[in-house]
């Protein structure tokens, strides 16, 4: 088992279960972010999340299903966990035909939790390092476009591009939070917006 970084969004509406669970979690190394329903939970996915959420599917209001389904339009490949009620076959189907990366039946066996939780975690570390690979690619190749004549000073620009755009990402478009992770005052994090021609509208909900 290698915990340490592995981060889990863990979301059951039943304290005494989401208490256990947490504490399961915490005790093997992850980070844990507990949360009783689908607002609270919706408030900590993002797109390039670096961890996994883990659900109930039984909740009131809005289900787990439901949490799937808003995790998958926000980030496609974010590993989800579902979690439902033993012997509860047909709920368990559904979640797996709308994306689930597994599902557990409670009350489960600690063993069996981790073992699901460190699968998923190793799937999305390597969804995050292709991605960043990725980025890495296309930042080389959009220096090599202006290498040369446009000198230093254009590299630069493509740099500074690069770097609000995958603030961005990471954060959904939500410029207070980019102007804070990049140090910026937020009038001159506008100011660069409308100078590189970005729209941080097209980066909400992993959009962009």
């Amino acid at each position: 088992m290698s915990g340490g970084a592995g981060r889990v969004i863990l979301v059951d509406d039943d304290r005494d279960v989401r208490e256990a669970l947490g504490e399961a979690l915490e005790l093997a190394d992850y980070a844990v972010t507990t949360c009783k329903s689908f607002i609270e939970a919706t408030d900590h996915v993002r797109r390039n999340f670096p961890g996994i959420v883990v659900t109930d599917v039984r909740m009131p209001g809005k289900d787990g299903l439901d949490l799937l389904e808003r995790v998958r339009s926000i980030d496609p490949e974010l590993p989800v966990i579902v979690l439902t009620g033993e012997g509860d076959v047909p709920m368990a189907v559904r979640a797996m035909a709308g994306g689930a990366d597994d599902f557990l039946e409670k009350p489960c066996p600690t063993a069996r939790l981790l073992e699901a939780v460190e699968r998923a975690l190793a799937r999305r570390r390597r969804t995050l390092e292709r991605r960043r690979r990725g980025a890495s690619r296309m930042l080389r190749s959009a220096l090599d476009g202006v290498a040369g004549a446009q000198g230093l000073a254009a590299q630069m620009d493509v740099v500074e591009k690069y770097l609000i755009e995958r603030a961005l990402r990471v954060q959904g478009g939500r410029v207070a939070a980019v102007a804070e992770a990049l140090g910026l005052p937020r009038k001159t994090l506008y100011d660069k917006l409308k100078r590189h021609g970005i729209d941080p509208s097209a980066f909400r909900d992993g959009s962009g």
